[in-house]
C-alpha cells in the first residue's frame, strides 16, 4: 500500500517505525466463515465428519447436542421417519422446542428465531433426503432447505396457506400425501358447501402442484368435495417437487480449505487447476488472500471429487499450497460469504519515530493500539484489491475495459513486471511481435490466464474482436475484478477527499446507512428498501449521526452520491478519466458494475498484542476483521509509516 495516497488517518498519535511481512510467517490470515469458525480450526474437520455435525449456532447452544450421532447406515437402510433416531435426541429436542414455539406463540417469537433453524451439516446427499422426509413426515408445516450440505427448517408459506383454506389436520395429511408420491393414491378433503370457497382450494392446488396432480370436484349424497389424483407419470412433468428438487445434484462439487504461502490467490487457483484438468473458472471462494503470507480460506471446485483431489496433494505442496478439511458439497462457494478474516501478525524492526528512544516505545505502541480498538481507521482498499504487479496494477486495466478500449487493455494486461521468469519473457514476446502463438509456447502452464488469453488471441487475432474474445475466454469473476479494481481506487480517493474538505463528523448531504447493521451493502439492497440516508441540514446540527455511520458509494449504476461536495467529486473525478457518460456496462464482456456502499470507517476486533523491546524489538499482534477490510491499511493507522 502506497501511504503517500492514503494520507488521512482517524486518530492524531505518533505511532512507530516497523517491517511487515519479513516473513511469510510473519502475516498469517484465516477466513472467518459465515458461522464464525476459523477454516483451519481443528474442530472444523471433527464436525464435518460427524452426520449430522453441529449446527451453525453450535456455540450458543448446550453442551447436550455433542452427543454421539446415530449409525447413519441404519437409517439409509429403512424407511425410518424417526427423528430421534436420523437427528439425535438432542437436535431432536431443540426441534421439537421450535416448532412448539412456533406453533404455540408465533406473534411473540422474534423474527430472526422464527425463521430458521439449522439441523447441521450432512455431506452425504441420501442421508439429506431422509432427513428432508422424516422432518416432513412429522412436521407437515415446515419447509427443509438444503443450503450447501447444511438442513434448515423454517415455516411451509403454502401450508399455511392451505391451513387457512382448509382445516389443519387436512394441510397436514394433503402434504403428507404429496410427499409420497404413491402412484394411483388419491386425497379427498372434507366436504365443503361453498362453491367459492372450493374454488380457493382448487386453484391452491393447481398454482403449487399442478404438474404434479390434477383435482376434481365430485358430489355424493348432496355433499360436494376435492378430490387430488396424482397425474400418470407419462403425463408428469420433469420437473420434481420438495424434496426431490431439493436433493437434485447434478454437477458434482468438492469443498477444502486452502493453506497456501508467498502466492496469490488466483495464482493458486491457475496452477491447482492445470495439475486437476479443469478450468480455472471451475474453482469458487469467498475473497481474495494476501500474497506475501500464509493464508487459508475456503474453496470450492467443480467436477473433482474429494478422491481427485487429494491425489494431487504432493503437486500443490510443490508450490506452497497445502489442503484440508475435504468434503462433498452440493453447490459452490459465493464470494462474499464468509464473515471476515483473523489476522495473527509479527512487525519487527521496532523504533519510535524522531528523537524518541526505546524507552518510550511501549507508551507510544499501547496509544496507537488503544486508539485503533476504540477509534478504528479509514476503511481504505489494501493493495491486493488492485494486485501485485509493479508496473501495471489491475485498476488502470479496469478504467481501460470501462472505456471499451479492449486492445489496449490487452497490453495492459500482457505488460511484463520486473523480472526475467518465463511468464514475463513470454510477456514481453507478445508486445514485442503480437504473435500469440509463440508466447503461448513459452507461457508456463500453471498461468491458466494468461494461456486462455493467448489461445483466443491466436484463434481470433489481436485486433478488437479478438481481444474481445481473448477477455470473455477468462473466467466472469477474473473479468470483473478489473472492473471492480478501478472503482475501488476511485472509493480510495473519495475517502481521501471526504475527509479532507468535509472533516470528522456527519455533515449534511452524507450517506448514511439506516438499517441497524454496518457493512458492504449492495446496491440492490438500497434499491429494495430505503435503507440509504441523506443527513440533512438539522440532523448534521443535533449530531445525529457519527463518522462512523458515513458510508461512500463505489462507482456503479445503481448508487446514490452523496448530496455535498463530495457528490459533484464524484462527478468531476469519473469525468477526468473519461467516465463522465459512464453505463458501468461492458456490454460486449458482458459485465455489469452496479456499485455497492461501504463504511468510511472499520474496526479491528478482539485485539490482543505483546511487545518485545529486548534484543530485537517487536510487536506481535492478533485482531480479526469484517470481510473486505484490510490488515494493512488498519497496521498503517496504528504505525503511521509507510507500508506495502
Amino acid at each position: 500500500m502506497e501511504r503517500d495516497t492514503l494520507s488521512c488517518c482517524i486518530s492524531d498519535h505518533e505511532g512507530f517505525h516497523g517491517t511487515i511481512k519479513n516473513s511469510p510467517q510473519d502475516f498469517v490470515v484465516v477466513e472467518i466463515d459465515t458461522h464464525g469458525q476459523l477454516v483451519n480450526s481443528p474442530n472444523v474437520q471433527e464436525e464435518l465428519a460427524k452426520i449430522p455435525s453441529q449446527p451453525s449456532q453450535a456455540n450458543k447452544r448446550d453442551d447436550k447436542l455433542k452427543q454421539s450421532k446415530p449409525d447413519d447406515t441404519d437409517i439409509l437402510n429403512q424407511d425410518c421417519f424417526d427423528l430421534n433416531l436420523i437427528l439425535g435426541p438432542a437436535m431432536n429436542e431443540e426441534l421439537e422446542h421450535f416448532t412448539n414455539k412456533m406453533r404455540a406463540n408465533p406473534n411473540e417469537m422474534c423474527e430472526q428465531e422464527k425463521a430458521e433453524l439449522s439441523l447441521g451439516t450432512y455431506p452425504d446427499k441420501h442421508l439429506r433426503a431422509v432427513v428432508h422426509r422424516a422432518v416432513r413426515y412429522n412436521f407437515p408445516f415446515l419447509q427443509t432447505v438444503t443450503n450447501q450440505s447444511e438442513i434448515r427448517v423454517r415455516e411451509d408459506p403454502d401450508f399455511k396457506e392451505l391451513a387457512s383454506l382448509a382445516s389443519e389436520g387436512e394441510a397436514e395429511e394433503f402434504f403428507r400425501f404429496i410427499d409420497a408420491k404413491v402412484p394411483g393414491t388419491v386425497f379427498t378433503f372434507l366436504p365443503d358447501d361453498s362453491k367459492e370457497h372450493r374454488t380457493s382450494v382448487h386453484h391452491f392446488v393447481s398454482r403449487r402442484f399442478g404438474k404434479l396432480v390434477e383435482t376434481k370436484s365430485f358430489t355424493d349424497q348432496q355433499k360436494t368435495s376435492i378430490t387430488v389424483r396424482l397425474r400418470e407419470r407419462s403425463k408428469q412433468s420433469k420437473k420434481r417437487t420438495i424434496a426431490d428438487c431439493q436433493e437434485e445434484e447434478v454437477t458434482l462439487y468438492t469443498a477444502f480449505t486452502l493453506r497456501k504461502e508467498n502466492l496469490e490467490t488466483l495464482e493458486a487457483i491457475s496452477y491447482m487447476a492445470a495439475v486437476l484438468g479443469v478450468l480455472p473458472s471451475d474453482f469458487t471462494y469467498a475473497g481474495i488472500k494476501d500474497k506475501r503470507a500464509i493464508t487459508y480460506q475456503a474453496m470450492v471446485v467443480k467436477k473433482i471429487s474429494s478422491e481427485q483431489l487429494l491425489d494431487k496433494v504432493s503437486e500443490f505442496e510443490r508450490r506452497g499450497m497445502q489442503i484440508s478439511h475435504v468434503r462433498p458439497v452440493s453447490e459452490p462457494l459465493k464470494l462474499g460469504r464468509l464473515q471476515g478474516n483473523h489476522f495473527d501478525l509479527v512487525i519487527r524492526d521496532l523504533k519510535p519515530h524522531g528523537k524518541h528512544g526505546l524507552t518510550e516505545l511501549q507508551q507510544l505502541v499501547k496509544e496507537a493500539m488503544e486508539n485503533v480498538k476504540n477509534r478504528g481507521f479509514v476503511n481504505y482498499y489494501g493493495p491486493q484489491r488492485f494486485g501485485s504487479g509493479s508496473c501495471v496494477q489491475a485498476d488502470q486495466i479496469g478504467l481501460a475495459l470501462l472505456k471499451e478500449e479492449m486492445e489496449a487493455s490487452v497490453k495492459l494486461f500482457f505488460t511484463p513486471e520486473d523480472g526475467d521468469d518465463l511468464q514475463n519473457k513470454a510477456k514481453r514476446h507478445f508486445l514485442l511481435t503480437g504473435n500469440a502463438k509463440e508466447s503461448l509456447a513459452l507461457m508456463p502452464a500453471y498461468k491458466a490466464r494468461e494461456r486462455l488469453m493467448l489461445r483466443a488471441l491466436h484463434r481470433y487475432g489481436s485486433g478488437q474482436e479478438g481481444c474481445i474474445h481473448g477477455w470473455l475466454s477468462l473466467p466472469h469473476s477474473m473479468r470483473v475484478f478489473y472492473l471492480h479494481s478501478y472503482c475501488s481506487r476511485v472509493w480510495n480517493e473519495a475517502a481521501i477527499y471526504r475527509l479532507q474538505k468535509l472533516g470528522f463528523k456527519a455533515v449534511q448531504g452524507d450517506l448514511v446507512w439506516a438499517g441497524s447493521e454496518t457493512g458492504l451493502k449492495s446496491s440492490t439492497e438500497e434499491l429494495n428498501a430505503p435503507q440509504v440516508h441523506v443527513v440533512t441540514s438539522e440532523e448534521e446540527k443535533n449530531d445525529v449521526f457519527s463518522l462512523d455511520q458515513v458510508i461512500l458509494p463505489m462507482p456503479g449504476n445503481s448508487v446514490k452520491y452523496p448530496e455535498n461536495l463530495l457528490g459533484q467529486w464524484y462527478q468531476d473525478r469519473l469525468a477526468q478519466d473519461g467516465l463522465g457518460s459512464c453505463r458501468f456496462r461492458v456490454t460486449p464482456l458482458k459485465l455489469n458494475v452496479p456499485g455497492c456502499y461501504r463504511p468510511l470507517l472499520a474496526k479491528p476486533q478482539n485485539i490482543t498484542y505483546s511487545l518485545r523491546t529486548v534484543e530485537e524489538p517487536s510487536l506481535s499482534l492478533t485482531f480479526d476483521l469484517d470481510a473486505s477490510c484490510y490488515a494493512t491499511v488498519c497496521l498503517g493507522e496504528i504505525m503511521k509509516s509507510n507500508l506495502s
